[in-house]
């Protein structure tokens, strides 16, 4: 009986300490992806001869907003892209990594026309990434409202995020980047390698974690971010999902919590270039967010969607991230917040992949980031 009784018990530890390390892992995790040959869908060129094309929008009548990083703002219609760009942006800094940025339609657009994009803007110290808002009338933006400025601006020419996405509740999150300086993303006084939150018309939230914290900036909803290039808002929790760049790894999923500091620099599952030697303190400190899931080595991330259309059922309720580094389409398997599987998608076909959407139609639509770029789009 005796030995019976201690072969028992140590089987209740080893259930017990597998489950304790599976449930550690499932919080931060990478996985070996798996390689799919891309049949079952074909792709398709919406619109071809776009610059650096970085973000875009649908609008309600089924054309397509989409901005360049050299500065331009363009219409596709049916297929066609509009030759003259939209007149009305304010002035767009041009300058590395940056330019005309990500853009997309307030909740309430077929009420109200309003249009959200974000750029790089010049201003005392450098330039940073700011946010603005206006309404398109034929080829015109009119109404033009600039509704935040980053603080503070630099001369460096990389990180400057920046996706734009509203949440069910009509805030509009703002995410942003180092700006190069890694330092600075632990400052609450800065506003670089933060997520920002506002109003729609640019006013700061009452319940912003930091809104009455001395010397911190108002607007950081989280701070501890490198440099945040895809965000998507979760359908059913109505949660804002985020994506950053590592450096040599690291590359991080995260849910987007008040107040949370995210760790960088002082953790990351990354490396420093080219010598491949530790960054900070470690992958893991007490206060610091451990994220949803990791990439090493790195992929590029860039643009993020849910997917939850009728045209590719096997693929509802998964989550789509595209890839500068290695030119696929990362397609992440969920369950709840767990990432139970990742399959990597036209590897080496079309390129650079900016930026990703689920269309209103139910396709997957893909921005091509190149000098010749183009919007494409996946069919069953």
């Amino acid at each position: 009986m005796q030995t019976q009784y201690l072969s028992i018990r140590a089987w209740y530890s080893i259930f017990w300490f597998t489950l304790f390390w599976s449930s550690a892992v499932f919080a931060s995790q990478t996985l070996e992806p798996t390689i799919a040959d891309d049949r079952g869908f074909r792709v398709v060129t919406v619109a071809g001869g776009l610059e650096y094309p970085w973000g875009h929008a649908f609008l309600p009548d089924g054309r397509i907003l989409v901005t360049e990083r050299s500065g331009r703002l363009r219409i596709v219609e049916k297929g066609v892209l509009n030759p003259e760009p939209i007149d009305g942006l304010p002035r767009v800094t041009v300058s590395g990594q940056g330019g005309l940025l990500d853009i997309t339609l307030h909740p309430d657009y077929p009420k109200n026309g309003w249009i959200y994009f974000s750029y790089v803007g010049s201003g005392p110290g450098g330039k940073g990434t700011e946010v603005a808002r206006a309404r398109l009338t034929g080829n015109e933006l009119s109404d033009l409202e600039i509704l935040f400025r980053m603080e503070h601006k630099t001369h460096t020419s990389r990180h400057f995020g920046s996706r734009l996405v509203f949440d069910k509740q009509g805030y509009l999150y703002v995410s942003l980047g180092d700006r190069g300086d890694r330092s600075r993303a632990q400052r609450l006084d800065d506003h670089a390698g933060a997520l920002i939150r506002l109003h729609d018309d640019g006013r700061i939230p009452e319940d912003n974690p930091f809104l009455f914290h001395k010397g911190a900036k108002p607007e950081i909803f989280s701070y501890g971010h490198r440099n945040i290039q895809g965000m998507a808002l979760h359908p059913e929790t109505g949660d804002v999902w985020t994506h950053e760049h590592g450096p040599q790894g690291g590359d991080e999923i995260n849910i987007a919590r008040p107040g949370v500091n995210y760790g960088w620099p002082v953790i990351t599952y990354g490396a420093n270039y080219g010598f491949g030697t530790s960054i900070g303190e470690g992958t893991q400190k007490t206060g610091m967010e451990q994220p949803l899931y990791y990439w090493v080595p790195s992929i590029a991330p860039s643009g993020m969607a849910f997917y939850t259309g009728d045209r590719f059922p096997q693929w509802r309720d998964s989550l789509f991230v595209g890839s500068l580094k290695f030119d696929l389409l990362v397609r992440l398997t969920l369950k709840g917040n767990i990432v139970m599987g990742e399959e990597r998608l036209l590897a080496d076909r079309l390129g650079r992949i900016r930026d990703v959407s689920a269309g209103p139609d139910g396709y997957i639509y893909l921005l091509i980031d190149s000098s010749d770029g183009s919007l494409v789009r996946l069919e069953p």
